[in-house]
């Protein structure tokens, strides 16, 4: 009966549709290829600019909103296949919920792209296919913008971070972002679309959009020549960049806490002796709650070489607060297993200030959803219990505000330290700025993810955080990478993947603003509001359809 029903439903193609539908598909294995290719490590961001071609095609030839979402879905899978798949951290040692974790991710993130689809259908039902086609770029940005602020958010694959190698072109992200590259790269994409639209019926290009899509191109590179020769560096210090390269599914790997110790110590005092004014180690240095009251010896040792060596230290550092009065206990405090004790924790940044006893802390604001913090865990808490990882790091508290560390050193430095994935957040970083700060530090573990693609897109995305704000970018990694990225996005020094290794970078200094650190939601706004106008314009549509039909 079944398989009646079946045969008798089933769509029937004939073999020119059969030879349609596979040409399309391969059309979008060609995008999602394209696209892919065009994210570090592998240097081909030019690609990108023609990546939406054989996308923009099949999408231009459908009508209804399933069969342009279905393709759109099978687009963005392999797209996020070619760059995404390390994020399960595949192997030996590797907690599995990380790998279950990743799996889903790469089936769930192309799921988030339909809502540019989505809107393009909208706008196409309303205004034909050539408008549809201008304003998909709009809506791709109010997508990306509105994917970062959701509780599930994971901005990895925003357009403009596939262009760190392209240098020139970069410059300008000083003026409208990494989301504002993002509308550069679509609307090349669109714009040479339709300059060959419907050639064969023409039997010529369109001239206007030909010259709209060298202009787009043209206008950020000149840009980035002018910038380059004007662009100059001020002061300079000299930073210690430690890179101890720990195994992070075994913490005790280095033996024990003192032996941990001791691998910072030393490779701090190599670049002490090379003339360091400022130390840095990376994310969650050591794996315990270091200010706890259980470990003082060992802040004691971290104070000496400080004290001893005139010199600021910067580390990741796990951190805890213990409330013993439930009135006085915040709303998000969890509980300990000692009765009427209750704690907050955090994936903190630590600042150690020579001859000083009071510690700079800062509580990493933007977490990985399920890697440390549960999404929605606050309105459904069982959730919190359901989700773990072995390694008992995905239920961090949410720090409270962006504070900048300060290094006494001349006139004081403010020093915007950023925790591993917050370094993909641009406005977030650029909030750091505009409160003086004069570098961003990264503090991270990449390691997790072996040498994979991850660690190196990581790196580049930071890149980009340089030019926005025309700030000296130095990251300090577990297992790498540690660089220095100077205010135009050159990479100056880095190490190699998985050493255990100390390097020097004299860093340059800048205070100036760009357009773009006082004005980091422009891009993003406008193309949100256009998106708005469209969904709100063509429910309009369909309300008055469905009144007047009605009356």
């Amino acid at each position: 009966m079944h398989n009646h029903f079946s045969k008798k439903y089933r769509i029937q193609r004939s073999e020119s549709e059969k030879k349609i539908h596979r040409n399309e598909l391969l059309l979008g294995l060609l995008s999602g290829v394209l696209i892919g290719v065009s994210f570090p490590p592998i240097p081909l961001p030019y690609l990108i600019f023609i990546g939406f071609l054989p996308y923009l095609i099949v999408i231009n030839r459908r009508n209804g909103l399933a069969e342009i979402n279905r393709f759109t879905y099978y687009t963005a899978f392999i797209f996020n296949l070619i760059t995404l798949y390390w994020v399960g951290g595949w192997s030996e040692n590797s907690d599995m919920f990380l790998m279950i974790a990743g799996v889903t991710l790469l089936f769930f993130n192309p799921l988030v792209f339909l809502i540019p689809s989505t809107l393009y259908y909208f706008a196409k039902k309303m205004s034909g296919e050539k408008a549809a086609m201008l304003l998909l770029p709009f809506f791709w940005v109010a997508f990306e913008f509105a994917y970062s602020l959701t509780d599930f958010k994971f901005p990895w694959l925003t357009l403009g971070n596939s262009l760190p190698y392209f240098y020139t072109f970069i410059q300008i992200a000083d003026t409208i972002g990494v989301y504002g590259l993002s509308l550069m790269i679509l609307l090349a994409n669109v714009l040479l679309f339709l300059s060959f639209q419907n050639t064969s019926k023409r039997k010529s290009i369109n001239i206007l959009f030909i010259v709209l899509f060298l202009l787009v191109l043209a206008f950020p590179l000149s840009y980035g020549m002018f910038a380059n020769k004007t662009y100059t560096n001020t002061d300079l210090i000299k930073v210690g960049l430690i890179q101890p390269n720990f195994d992070p599914n075994d913490k005790w790997s280095a033996g024990n806490l003192q032996k941990q110790l001791n691998v910072y110590l030393d490779l701090s005092k190599q670049t002490v002796e090379e003339g360091a004014e400022l130390l840095i180690w990376p994310e969650t240095a050591l794996p315990v709650y270091l200010l706890s009251g259980n470990y003082d010896a060992y802040v004691n040792q971290i104070k000496e070489f400080i004290d001893s060596n005139n010199v600021t230290l910067i580390t990741g550092m796990p951190d805890a607060q213990f409330y013993f009065d439930e009135n006085e206990r915040p709303q998000e405090a969890k509980p300990t297993k000692t009765e009427n004790v209750w704690y907050t924790s955090y994936n903190s940044i630590l600042g150690f200030t020579p001859n000083e006893n009071k510690i700079q802390k800062y509580g990493k604001m933007k977490l990985v959803p399920f890697g440390e913090k549960v999404p929605l865990v606050e309105h459904l808490p069982f959730l919190g219990d359901l989700i773990k990882w072995n390694v008992g790091i995905s239920s961090w508290n949410t720090g409270k505000d962006t504070i900048n560390i300060k290094v006494p050193l001349r006139d004081t430095i403010k020093v915007a330290s950023i925790v591993c994935i917050e370094s993909i957040y641009p406005e977030f970083n650029a909030q750091f700025i505009q409160r003086d700060a004069d570098l961003i530090a990264v503090v991270t573990n990449d390691s997790w993810y072996g040498n994979t693609s991850g660690p190196y897109q990581h790196k580049e995305i930071s890149v980009l955080r340089a030019v926005e704000n025309r700030r000296s970018v130095v990251r300090a990694a577990n297992g790498g990478i540690s660089c220095l990225i100077d205010p135009s996005g050159k990479t100056i020094a880095e190490t190699n993947m998985f050493e255990r290794t100390a390097i020097l970078v004299n860093v340059p200094l800048n205070n100036d603003f760009t357009f773009y650190t006082r004005n980091p939601y422009v891009v993003p706004i406008i193309c949100s509001i256009i998106s708005l106008l469209i969904i709100s314009l063509y429910t309009m549509k369909k309300l008055s359809k469905f009144l007047f039909k009605e009356g």
